[in-house]
């Protein structure tokens, strides 16, 4: 059986360990927005080479990737979640000063991950942002292009 002992919060271990954790939360997080952008362009480009090719009706094409980045912001965001998570449970452990070896260094999303990729469907950060962005460009079909 294992010491806790010396993983106390000023222990560089358990500094490393935070500092991983949330460089990987940031990183998520990063991901997520660069998603975002990176819709935003490929649908802008779809947009106009449709309305440059006279073809208002191959509009529903800029859906595709807007379904796919859909898919991937919202894989980051579970993972993101299930990092806090692992971060949050890790502070408990810190605080109830029941800290092993073992639970350095391990850096994995807690949580279930189908649980976490289903609730971060519903999170204000995805949903207003890519039902707002299909209904720009049934709009764009239906106003801009026609």
């Amino acid at each position: 059986m294992e010491e806790n002992t010396d993983f106390k919060e000023d222990s560089q271990a358990v500094q490393s360990h935070l500092s991983i954790l949330q460089s990987v939360i940031n990183r998520m997080a990063g991901n997520s927005s660069s998603a975002k952008s990176w819709c935003i362009t490929i649908v802008s480009a779809v947009l106009v080479i449709v309305a440059d090719k006279g073809k208002p009706q191959y509009a529903w094409i800029a859906v595709i990737p807007t379904v796919l980045f859909f898919l991937l912001d919202t894989y980051y965001l579970a993972l993101e979640k299930g990092f806090r998570n692992s971060y949050n449970k890790f502070i408990v452990k810190l605080h109830g000063q029941s800290i092993l070896a073992e639970d350095l260094f391990v850096v994995s999303p807690k949580g279930g991950q189908i649980k976490l990729f289903f609730s971060s469907i519903i999170s204000f950060s995805i949903w207003p942002f890519y039902l707002t962005l299909i209904a720009m460009i049934f709009a764009a079909k239906a106003f801009v292009l026609t």
